[in-house]
């Protein structure tokens, strides 16, 4: 059953995601059939309304994604097809890859014909005239077998730039053939906002039927230019989750979605589906085995962080003083950062966040240890546990779980194996020295599985703590001219920084080992084995 989402109305825009084939052509991206139909679901629960699920006639995987989806229940989404017009010389019927998009069973085909002279001549090497009848003929075959039509005007934007009177006769073409909507894609994404506006507004007052946009991002104006075509009047967009694609991508419909519903009043998704927006983008990011854009727009994790300190006593007193939209809308939140650059209200927010009672006078010592650790190489940005810790040792009652009395790495190569770290350590806890050793697969793991040793009688909690990832921070670029100048320096600057390990779980191993003890030797490579010592 579909939902009621008002495609009809004149306020709507009618979402085609292109994630499962445009979006696949990204470099480093690559989905399984499988991971396609997990991707149309997360498409279909947010209430997008044409899912390309990809090409049956270029590989085997589509073809089975088509076949696994046939059997699916959609309840807002409908699968379409992507293949080209006939090629040169022959029927449509007699083309084995448009004869695949009717055998997908998918209820859309999308067709994409030449709108560009370059490429007709130089690319299909076929007649004009020629090129006009595998527009029409494809989708009067496609429409005549049941099928829903969209029509891909591919390289529209610079075949108009060439030769305006040919692009738009390869409109013309299709729009005989009555196909659902004719999209003009800008497929080297190298048109501007302000071209796009004019040339879209002039075909849609030239066809009868519904125009759509389809831009890539070459120039960083995909999601510019699907805008500025919406404001001319295309009524269909084309985009993909994340802005995946080919090169520098797509436009990413995670940025146009929210744009288009909250700040230019057009109906894009079902009811309260903006809201799962950012869990969608996040999602597909997984399932793709990317990294989220923290800093994406709208989703990104950074989208609403506040790290200034003049920021965050604003959106303390007033969220909307540095926010443009309310981040629950799409499903996200505001998040306070502390460091170097933040101020007393930044701590505050924290406290609250943490439910952390702070004594007075507490907020400035933490912004003082702040400032401090990170003049000396530290970053609490990604390390929100060290802040509440930090935070408790302020109270006058807070007594240290355990004491640092000494340690020990050796990092070295057994014969015939591979490298090994040896970590020894030696803490006071409750009142008795505990000592414990353990090996890892480097030096963090060999002195995280060490100390979890030496607390585990104490505290048995500790197994339940893991240890998900760590950074190592290398020596920044002029290190190098400071050991010129000061070796003694260039030492202290090693000593600080050899073990920068920031992670955000409760108690980093850098917090335990470099707070807790001074260097007392630092031994470089000398063949094969580096020897790191510490003392309380």
């Amino acid at each position: 059953m579909k939902q009621n989402i008002s495609h009809g109305s004149a306020n709507a825009i009618h979402v085609y995601d292109t994630t499962l084939r445009d979006g696949t052509q990204r470099e480093g991206l690559s989905l399984s059939a499988v991971d396609k139909i997990r991707v149309a679901r997360l498409l279909d629960a947010l209430g997008v309304e044409f899912v390309e699920l990809g090409w049956p006639g270029s590989n085997p995987k589509d073809a089975e994604a088509f076949a696994r989806a046939r059997d699916l229940p959609w309840s807002t989404s409908t699968i379409a097809a992507f293949g080209a017009t006939r090629r040169g010389g022959t029927s449509p019927e007699d083309d084995p890859q448009v004869r695949a998009l009717i055998d997908t069973g998918a209820p859309v085909c999308t067709v994409f014909g030449k709108s560009s002279t370059l490429h007709v001549r130089e690319v299909l090497r076929v007649s004009p005239e020629e090129n006009l009848r595998m527009i029409g003929e494809t989708v009067e075959y496609l429409r005549q077998s049941g099928r829903r039509v969209i029509y891909d005007a591919e390289h529209f934007f610079d075949g108009y730039r060439d030769d305006p009177e040919y692009a738009v006769e390869t409109l013309r073409a299709a729009a005989a053939a009555q196909p659902e909507a004719i999209v003009l894609c800008d497929s080297n994404g190298g048109s501007l906002p302000w071209e796009v506006e004019q040339v879209v507004r002039t075909v849609a007052a030239a066809l009868d039927r519904p125009v759509g946009i389809h831009a890539h991002d070459d120039t960083g104006c995909g999601v510019a230019n699907s805008l500025a075509a919406i404001r001319a009047g295309a009524t269909h967009l084309q985009g993909t989750i994340n802005g995946y694609g080919e090169r520098c991508g797509n436009a990413n419909l995670c940025s146009i979605l929210p744009t288009l519903e909250l700040k230019m009043g057009l109906r894009c998704l079902g009811s309260a589906a903006l809201a799962e927006l950012t869990h969608v983008a996040r999602q597909v990011a997984e399932i793709a085995n990317l990294a989220p854009d923290a800093h994406a727009p709208y989703v990104g994790r950074s989208a609403f962080a506040h790290k200034g300190g003049i920021h965050v006593a604003a959106i303390r007193r007033h969220p909307r003083a540095y926010e443009h939209v309310d981040p629950v809308l799409v499903g996200n939140r505001t998040r306070v950062v502390v460091s170097e650059l933040s101020g007393r209200g930044n701590v505050l927010a924290k406290a609250e966040e943490f439910e952390v009672a702070l004594e007075e006078g507490a907020p400035a010592a933490v912004l003082r240890g702040v400032k401090e650790l990170e003049a000396r190489g530290y970053a609490f940005e990604a390390a929100e546990a060290s802040i509440a810790l930090l935070m408790r040792r302020q109270s006058t009652s807070y007594a240290p779980p355990f004491e640092l009395v000494d340690y020990k790495v050796l990092v070295g190569r057994r014969q015939r194996e591979e490298a090994v770290s040896d970590a020894a350590i030696k803490i006071r806890v409750r009142g008795e020295v505990v000592h414990a050793a353990a090996e890892g697969n480097g030096p963090v793991s060999a002195l995280d599985a060490a100390l979890r040793k030496a607390l585990s009688g104490a505290y048995p909690e500790v197994a339940g703590i893991r240890l998900e990832d760590y950074k190592v921070r290398i020596i920044d670029g002029d290190a190098r001219g400071h050991f010129r100048k000061s070796p003694r320096a260039h030492r202290q600057r090693l000593r600080r920084r050899a073990l920068d390990h920031r992670g955000s779980f409760a108690e980093r191993p850098r917090s335990i080992v470099d707070r807790a003890c001074g260097w007392n030797r630092v031994r470089p490579f000398g063949g094969q084995r580096v020897g790191l010592r510490g003392r309380k």
